[in-house]
């Protein structure tokens, strides 16, 4: 008896330990994630919740001790306003040219980097680093600087054409001076994960006969991705709510919302009203629409880079 009261304790207490409770098995996971949980609740969904609270009051500066709820007047004066679709076009040019420029120029500087001794490679990519870690003011202000009219601007100087250049080409401007910004965030990114790539891959490409074209196609760029992905959509929601550039560069202009982007328009109604009644409740729909527009371009990149694909577990044959 003794025997088998011990053997079925034995045998209880093993498939204790065989099968945790959900506690014991969720408990890692929950504390892994709990802090992450708490910045995304708090510094995320809280203001989102907030931001659309807010674009559904009158709330302004004059309003402001006694906002009253307006529901969606908000949303129809947006679709109300006649500059709203300039608006919305030159957000799409922006975020459109500014993002191939920053990715392609970002893996085309991944590439060559990493194609040329480390020493170089390293030294190639810290000069590109510059615009990054320079203050916006001091970067613009070289902008200014280099785009003035001849014999102080060296693109007058160097194209022998006498202008302004912000005034003349505004957009090109812009899209120049936030790529070589942006196109350095992706060049990290992508040398990171081209070194990650065994060499064993490499050493079977030579030995193939595959030419540097050809490795790049055939073993580089299909394992870029997942940082692709990555570096696509986290520049894509960066551009939608960035303007600091485009505020110090133009302001918007030159002219009647020449160069105005849906955020830059949200900041302006919403903190920076030259007439001195702030709307924070239309700043705050534009700003809702800015994240549903994010969710909706995200899920998009979801869709086209075949997201279940990526995250897949891989296929390893065994002999």
């Amino acid at each position: 008896m003794i025997g088998r009261g011990s053997i079925g304790g034995g045998g209880g207490f093993g498939r204790g330990r065989d099968s945790p409770s959900p506690s014991e098995r969720y408990a890692a996971p929950v504390v892994f994630l709990l802090p992450a949980t708490i910045l995304i609740v708090l510094f995320f969904m809280l203001p989102v919740v907030t931001t659309i609270g807010l674009s559904m009051t009158d709330i302004s500066t004059l309003t402001f001790r006694q906002p009253k709820w307006v529901g969606l007047e908000n949303y129809r004066d947006l679709l109300g306003d006649p500059s709203v679709g300039r608006i919305m076009v030159n957000t799409a040019r922006y975020v459109v040219f500014t993002l191939l420029f920053n990715v392609g120029m970002g893996l085309m500087l991944a590439l060559l980097s990493t194609s040329i001794p480390a020493r170089y490679g390293n030294q190639f990519r810290a000069v590109w680093l510059l615009p990054r870690i320079l203050p916006a003011v001091v970067y613009v202000l070289i902008w200014q600087g280099l785009t003035r009219e001849a014999p102080f601007g060296l693109v007058s100087d160097v194209t022998g054409i006498s202008r302004n250049w912000i005034t003349a080409a505004p957009w090109s401007t812009i899209i120049l001076a936030n790529g070589l910004v942006g196109a350095s965030f992706g060049m990290l990114i992508f040398t990171s994960a081209i070194r990650a790539i065994p060499q064993e891959l490499f050493y079977a490409s030579a030995v193939d006969g595959a030419t540097t074209l050809q490795t790049m196609r055939r073993v580089v760029l299909p394992l870029l991705r997942w940082p692709i992905l990555f570096v696509t959509a986290y520049q894509t929601l960066s551009l939608l709510t960035s303007f600091e550039y485009i505020l110090l560069l133009t302001g918007g202009g030159p002219g009647f919302y020449t160069t105005t982007v849906w955020a830059l328009h949200a900041y302006n109604l919403a903190l920076s009203n030259y007439f001195g009644n702030v709307q924070f409740g239309l700043g705050a729909a534009m700003a809702a629409v800015l994240v549903v527009i994010g969710i909706v371009v995200s899920l998009l990149y979801l869709r086209v880079f075949n997201f279940r694909a990526l995250v897949s577990e891989p296929k390893v044959e065994v002999n």
